[in-house]
């Protein structure tokens, strides 16, 4: 049991207003939302994708607010979210209408459509740019400009690419769908409790919400060695997705806009054969905005977690979709930083008790 905090409300107003006074410190003007949205899109779409909701001048507001901690604006923004209406639902979108803006595949050098390679650090060196330390407007306007500059325009990218793995699926080489890993109708994990084991459509919208480190470490321990998914990635992309609604008076599909999204396909070999025959497996990740290592991490987690028998933590679906959701597990994390005198008491009067008991 917890006892109650009574009294201290001055000292909790006082701490509440050190944060934002440490967030404010310093001579420099404060950093601008447009700021954020702009040059730290990255972490403003992990916000995002963590938060389940797609608003990028709301993202970069709650990694603002939160002094940059991603967690704590992920829980901001996963709690706006639940004060806003529930209009409805928006129609089943087809990936291969997305305005791709960076396209590539692990498992084929050419393929349809070409790489696209587009905005990327994959093959930078990692080292510190300490140019950046004195970053001033006419240096970063003439940087601009050479950038803009040195880049060469090439023919605009086609509307839509088709999909790499469907080349192997027309030769029979893709295992089928298993109807017991899909449910008929989408599961919404934010109107019902997930109950186990959850339908395919359940899970995968769980990951998509989860924590980006949590569903590293345990693909991370799933490729090491401890589960049997090797992936290959046979399509990475991302881009922008247009988002349809029906209209309620024609039923006609209505483009409401788009969003940034990140779409992961992973072939990895299955331990049995499939329909008498040794096929291939897919697996797939799909988040908010430009999360690469999310959407990969939750491709091989997907497969990993229909084994038929679970041997390692990674492939059991319980474990995984219970242990990657960040801000569940943040806040109880976190929880033990309030006071716990009664139980604690309890604890060290029983240790107590005990050793009086073996010193008699």
């Amino acid at each position: 049991m917890y006892v109650a905090v009574k009294g201290g409300r001055e000292a909790i107003d006082q701490a509440a207003r050190a944060f934002h006074a440490f967030r404010m410190s310093g001579e420099r003007d404060p950093v601008e939302i447009e700021q954020l949205r702009s040059q730290m899109h990255l972490a403003v779409d992990r916000v995002m994708g963590e938060g389940g909701m797609y608003d990028p001048t709301y993202g970069a507001l709650a990694l603002k607010q939160c002094a940059g901690d991603v967690l704590e604006a992920s829980f901001m923004l996963r709690a706006f979210c639940t004060t806003q209406p529930r209009l409805g639902y928006s129609l089943p979108a087809n990936s291969n209408r997305m305005r791709v803006q960076r396209r590539i595949s692990a498992a084929f050098k050419d393929i349809p459509g070409g790489q696209v390679l587009g905005n990327t650090s994959d093959y930078l060196l990692r080292l510190l740019n300490f140019d950046l330390l004195e970053e001033k407007d006419p240096a970063y306007q003439e940087a601009l400009s050479r950038l803009r500059g040195e880049s060469r325009v090439s023919d605009p990218l086609p509307d839509s690419f088709p999909k790499v793995v469907d080349q192997l699926r027309n030769e029979g080489l893709i295992a089928p769908l298993d109807p017991k890993h899909c449910g008929l109708d989408p599961v919404d994990i934010t109107r019902e409790s997930i109950q186990f084991p959850a339908p395919r459509s359940a899970a995968l919208q769980a990951m998509s919400r989860a924590e980006t480190g949590g569903l590293l470490a345990l693909a991370y321990s799933n490729m090491r060695g401890y589960g049997m998914v090797h992936p290959t990635v046979g399509e990475l992309r991302v881009g922008m997705m247009p988002v349809e609604v029906e209209n309620p008076y024609s039923g006609k599909a209505e483009l409401i806009g788009e969003v940034k999204v990140t779409e992961c396909e992973i072939i990895s070999e299955s331990r049995e054969m499939i329909d008498g025959l040794p096929r291939f497996t897919l697996g797939y990740g799909f988040c908010l905005g430009h999360n690469e290592t999310k959407a990969i991490s939750m491709a091989v987690l997907d497969r990993s977690t229909q084994a038929e028998d679970p041997r390692v933590p990674s492939e059991d679906q319980e474990f995984v979709l219970l242990h990657t959701e960040g801000i569940e597990s943040m806040g109880f994390c976190n929880h033990f930083k309030l006071p716990h005198y009664v139980t604690f008491q309890s604890l060290l009067d029983r240790l107590r008790i005990s050793r009086e008991k073996l010193d008699a």
